[in-house]
């Protein structure tokens, strides 16, 4: 049985045009921010056009509801504090007021007062990123990395089947889909025989990811369960956590990642309720040995999304897919994550951007990044234009994919987020 409510029916349409494929039909119904005029207002993507719920709430559609007045903020975070059942009911009200047969808006002459073109307008960030948590739950990611950093070594440290590995990085330079991203400066050390030197990287990468955004707050100090967590998370984005690899292997040891991922993450900008996604809900991959008692789930917690990464270089006239991957591959689900990082007391914040990590699968055209795809650019990427990559050149612009699809269910997708390189700025 497909899981879902009444607003995820294959059998729902809008009498907004949707057209065949998109991302965005009235089962999806993802969120996120433009601006209009010198405002920036919340909405709701249906189609190519967008609800502006900004706009809507104004005009009385939502007089009836509570949660009406954090439909008028900049950015998605006072719907992130308002709970669950304010998600359930505000994703409710926008599918009756956009279904096919519905004329609220139409008899009240305000269609397009309440409705525009995606094309028209500027996306900006979904929600201010309150704190920003990366992990490393991909199996065939951590065991990829681990055989190309310690070759003929164990490839999973003792800690990985035990721990949702993760760590803190830095929640003002998430950026939204489109932003250019300049290539970063840093210590490296290229030859063990020779000192470090500061410059621009020479091993730029990318990192196949997904995200979750939580609402809360919960109490600091206290943990929060895990039977819990599910109810913490309103959706999820697309990310491509950039990575400086000469940079970050020189500086990681022995507190981890730093300025070699720092400098850039880059998030789609709608973001998809995961009641959107019930349609998809599977079971994750069997773990061994058991997790430990608070991180057992209560039920599945993970879904079928595709994954798709896409490279055009400045000599492309269109890009080319080099890797296809799915979020069902990884090993510790978002429950567990999200268990696990407030397991200590930390609280839990509206905002809050949780990285899933690298996504890779079992196969080689299903790794998730350049050092896999290219084994540390020791088989580099041949493209249809006759240029090989090992690592991303100035100019190179990356764009990451999602969508589900499954028999019985409406087709929804993430949109997609892309990043352009640009030549760094390095100070003297």
């Amino acid at each position: 049985m497909i899981e879902g409510d009444g607003t995820t029916s294959p059998s729902l349409r809008s009498w907004v045009d949707v057209p065949a494929g998109s991302d965005f039909p009235i089962q999806n119904l993802p969120y996120g921010v433009f601006t209009r005029g010198n405002e920036w207002h919340l909405g709701v993507a249906i189609g190519e056009s967008i609800l502006d719920l900004n706009s809507a709430a104004r005009a009385g559609f939502f007089d009836a509801y509570a949660f009406r007045d954090t439909l008028l903020q900049p950015a998605l975070n006072h719907v992130l504090a308002s709970g669950k059942a304010a998600w359930t009911a505000l994703r409710a009200r926008v599918s009756a007021l956009l279904e096919a047969g519905n004329r609220e808006i139409a008899d009240r002459g305000l269609v397009d007062f309440v409705l525009v073109k995606q094309a028209n307008v500027v996306m900006q960030m979904p929600f201010v990123v309150r704190n920003y948590v990366d992990f490393y739950s991909s199996l065939e990611h951590a065991t990829n990395m681990g055989k190309i950093l310690r070759p003929g070594g164990e490839a999973l440290l003792p800690n990985w089947r035990y721990v949702p590995i993760g760590y803190h990085g830095r929640a003002g330079t998430v950026v939204v889909d489109g932003t250019p991203i300049a290539r970063p400066c840093g210590q490296a050390r290229p030859s063990e025989s020779a000192p470090p030197s500061y410059g621009p990287t020479k091993a730029l990468d990318i990192e196949l990811e997904t995200g979750f955004v939580t609402g809360g707050p919960t109490p600091f100090g206290t943990p929060l369960p895990i039977a819990s967590a599910e109810d913490t998370i309103f959706g999820m984005v697309l990310v491509n956590d950039w990575s400086a690899r000469d940079i970050q292997s020189w500086e990681y040891q022995p507190l981890g990642p730093f300025l070699g991922k720092s400098f850039a993450t880059s998030i789609s900008a709608w973001v998809v309720s995961l009641d959107a996604l019930a349609p998809f809900r599977i079971d994750g991959p069997s773990q061994d040995p058991p997790p430990l008692e608070y991180l057992r789930r209560p039920r599945p917690f993970t879904f079928d999304i595709a994954l798709a990464v896409e490279l055009r270089t400045a000599a492309m006239r269109r890009a080319a897919e080099i890797a296809r991957s799915n979020f069902k591959y990884l090993y510790w689900d978002m429950a567990q994550q999200l268990a696990h990082a407030a397991s200590n007391g930390a609280s839990v914040e509206p905002g809050d951007l949780y990285a899933s990590g690298t996504i890779s699968g079992p196969v080689q055209g299903s790794y998730g990044s350049l050092m896999e795809l290219t084994w540390r650019g020791a088989r580099p990427l041949k493209l249809p234009s006759g240029e090989e990559r090992r690592w991303l050149e100035d100019g190179d612009t990356v764009t990451l994919r999602g969508w589900c699809e499954r028999d019985g269910a409406a087709r929804i997708g993430f949109g997609s987020v892309s990043g352009t390189i640009s030549p760094a700025r390095c100070s003297a």
